[in-house]
């Protein structure tokens, strides 16, 4: 007879859009191996504000059963106590990047973020080649090692790397 393996526990991440999710699937495949207990499903809420991820992970959570449901997303659109509430009331794990994704990795360097939604996005792009959708994108200046060291400057990074097993 064989040994029966331990059951794994299950986590589904939702990131508000392309680049959320490329970020997210970068950080499984170099945190989360085959031994890690993990099993971790990421989708894209194809953006629309906070309310709509929120809405869109709840019923994705309907479709299988998780362990651990956590959304990530901008809150500089649609987030709202009513949204955290029903949240909350989900039991989904917000991380919550203010206000933008951008905004968040930009402050782990010490670079303060522009207001201007543009000019935000041009300060970024040498931070990910040019392209924050393309997963392998992150490794040079968002690897687990400087996300570890830099935790504590971002809970968001936190929570979502205690998520992770890291």
């Amino acid at each position: 007879m064989s040994k029966s393996r331990p059951q794994k526990q299950t986590l589904l991440l939702v990131g508000e859009g392309y680049d959320e999710e490329a970020f997210l699937k970068y950080l499984k495949s170099q945190l989360v191996g085959r031994e890690a207990g993990l099993e971790v499903k990421i989708k894209n809420a194809k953006g629309k504000g906070a309310k709509h991820v929120i809405e869109w992970t709840i019923r994705q959570a309907k479709q299988a059963e998780y362990d651990v449901v956590a959304a990530l997303f901008d809150t500089d659109t649609d987030w709202s106590a009513a949204v955290q509430k029903q949240a909350k009331a989900k039991k989904i794990v917000v991380l919550a990047s203010e206000p933008c994704f951008e905004a968040m990795l930009l402050r782990l360097h010490g670079v303060t973020p522009e207001f201007d939604n543009k000019k935000l996005k041009k300060q970024f792009e040498p931070y990910v080649n040019g392209a924050a959708a393309v997963l392998e994108h992150y490794a040079a200046h968002f690897n687990p090692d400087i996300l570890k060291s830099k935790r504590h400057q971002e809970k968001t990074i936190d929570v979502l790397l205690k998520l992770l097993k890291a």
